[in-house]
């Protein structure tokens, strides 16, 4: 580690803004950051999408903000002079690295300006952790955005190697480097099964799965509501747990078709924090069907709470959950689907815990401070 190091900003989610995942990484980062003795403050968005691009139903969290971190909310997404503003603020105070979350390129122009700016103090280090290269819902504009906002980084982090494979697609000179997706540990402990299902009203002897986190199409939740209308004799549960960023009228109408109701728990409001441990530890496994991934932050989760996953053959999720050890990988169809589920229960949960407690170990917030500053 250079010893010259001792001041990092993170740009990027956080308090108050519940960006799901992304504001939980930015603060655990940070909290790893400070617990190895750097000067760490984040700053975030005053302004992150406009209210007509925003498909949930709020921006912001009612928690109170943490009280372990310094957060500074700053940026407007929309406001050029707020670019220039922001990106004045950081250049002055100097600090050693600057780490960067890329996920969409409608945050390109935005955030690309404000690391131009701040590179002029001739001092700062800029590296990326890049969710996304090429977005999972492409729009016109996407490439010249992204070519904006890669200009002025020194270096990327990515989490899979599709998204190492997009980044060359656009710079094949700038260091690389590939960090698994930390486990996200600032849920709670793991709790008894029995309580988190009571917690929930679900009874103790079904079986249970879990599709955990914002509904959108390229998560395949409609490919799991068709096999599940294949398992019908099964006497199979699903919790869908997540609030939707889809309209969504056709998956009601796709339940009703299917004649499913009957097997779901729906909570499709969003999901607090505090309440996320009963939902993974009340589940027998959790379900990524997905159509696309880089990677996921569900999966670090299934880790952390040490539930198997069944997950797609796509992207950067069969690395993370080898196949017949941590999980199942099965094709993104329903018919495939529902047999990775049956097989899943043939085996019981007990087959892969072993795998699962060596493989969990691997992903840690050490590794990924330690990349960054590498």
């Amino acid at each position: 580690m250079p010893p010259a190091f001792k001041n990092i900003i993170i740009i990027g989610p956080a308090h108050p803004l519940r960006a799901g995942g992304m504001a939980t990484f930015n603060e655990r980062l940070a909290r790893q950051f400070i617990l190895q003795g750097f000067a760490t403050t984040i700053y975030t968005f005053s302004l992150q999408y406009p209210g007509f691009l925003f498909p949930g139903t709020t921006q912001y969290a009612t928690e109170p903000a943490p009280a372990d971190l310094d957060i500074k909310v700053r940026i407007n997404s929309i406001l050029p002079t707020n670019w220039i503003m922001v990106g004045n603020e950081i250049k002055k105070l100097r600090p050693d690295v600057v780490v960067v979350r890329y996920w969409l390129p409608f945050m390109a122009p935005c955030l690309g300006t404000i690391l131009r700016l701040i590179k002029k103090n001739k001092l700062t280090k800029i590296v990326c952790i890049a969710d996304n290269i090429i977005p999972h819902e492409k729009r016109k504009g996407d490439h010249a955005f992204t070519k904006y906002f890669i200009t002025p980084v020194d270096a990327f982090i990515v989490m899979s190697e599709k998204v190492k494979a997009d980044l060359k697609t656009f710079d094949d000179k700038k260091p690389v480097q590939l960090v698994p997706h930390p486990l996200y540990d600032n849920f709670g402990d793991k709790i008894n099964k029995e309580n988190a299902r009571q917690h929930l009203q679900i009874d103790a002897g079904e079986k249970v799965m879990l599709f955990f986190g914002f509904i959108r199409k390229y998560k395949g939740l409609d490919i799991l509501l068709d096999a599940m209308a294949l398992l019908k004799e099964e006497n199979i549960k699903l919790i869908i747990a997540g609030e939707f960023y889809e309209d969504r009228k056709p998956f009601e109408d796709q339940i009703e078709k299917n004649g499913i109701k009957n097997m779901l728990y729906l909570h499709t409001d969003f999901i607090a924090d505090n309440e996320v441990k009963n939902y993974f530890c009340a589940a027998d496994v959790i379900v990524q069907p997905y159509r696309n991934a880089t990677q996921s932050g569900v999966t670090p989760l299934a880790y952390h709470f040490e539930i198997p996953m069944i997950v797609s053959n796509v992207g950067g999720l069969p690395a993370m959950v080898p196949h017949n050890k941590t999980g199942l990988v099965t094709e993104p169809n329903a018919i495939a689907l529902a047999a990775a589920i049956k097989e899943y229960f043939k085996k019981g949960a007990g087959y892969f815990l072993p795998h699962l407690l060596v493989e969990k170990k691997k992903f840690s917030w050490e590794k990924m401070v330690e990349a960054i500053l590498k």
